[in-house]
């Protein structure tokens, strides 16, 4: 397997996994659903770290499609390189990291912003790398 389906293959799972941290913050803190509950949505406040893990879970299935996209087209097209296997890693990292930082709500040096931007800046360059070899 190429490195960089290995790490598409890594953000994949990570990316399921999220949900998990979310649905322990619902039952430790509104109890298991019953027959009501599947019928009407319990109201009650949940912590914030629960709703900090539903935003980063939410936040890794809005960013995975695109990466997954240019990995896949890279690897249609035959296009591996040190760049784009670095890229790739550097993506999985920062996303494995920003969602710590984010369920946990450090705000310390603006960590997820950071950690966000380099995973960005890894997807940017990837899909440079996969465009100079188009034209």
């Amino acid at each position: 397997m190429k490195t960089e389906l290995l790490y598409l293959l890594l953000t994949a799972l990570l990316t399921a996994l999220l949900w998990v941290p979310v649905v322990i913050g619902y039952v430790t803190s509104r109890g298991v659903l019953t027959a009501e509950t599947y019928k009407v949505a319990p109201t009650s406040p949940l912590p914030d770290w629960v709703n900090r893990a539903n935003r980063a879970h939410g936040n890794a299935v809005e960013n995975f499609a695109p990466f997954a996209a240019v990995v896949l087209v890279g690897q249609a097209a035959g296009l591996h390189s040190a760049t784009t296997a670095a890229c790739a890693a550097v993506y999985f990292y920062a996303r494995l990291a920003h969602a710590v930082v984010h369920i946990s709500g450090t705000g310390l040096l603006k960590a997820r912003t950071v950690l966000f931007t380099i995973a960005w800046a890894a997807f940017f360059v990837y899909t440079v790398e996969l465009l100079r070899h188009a034209f």
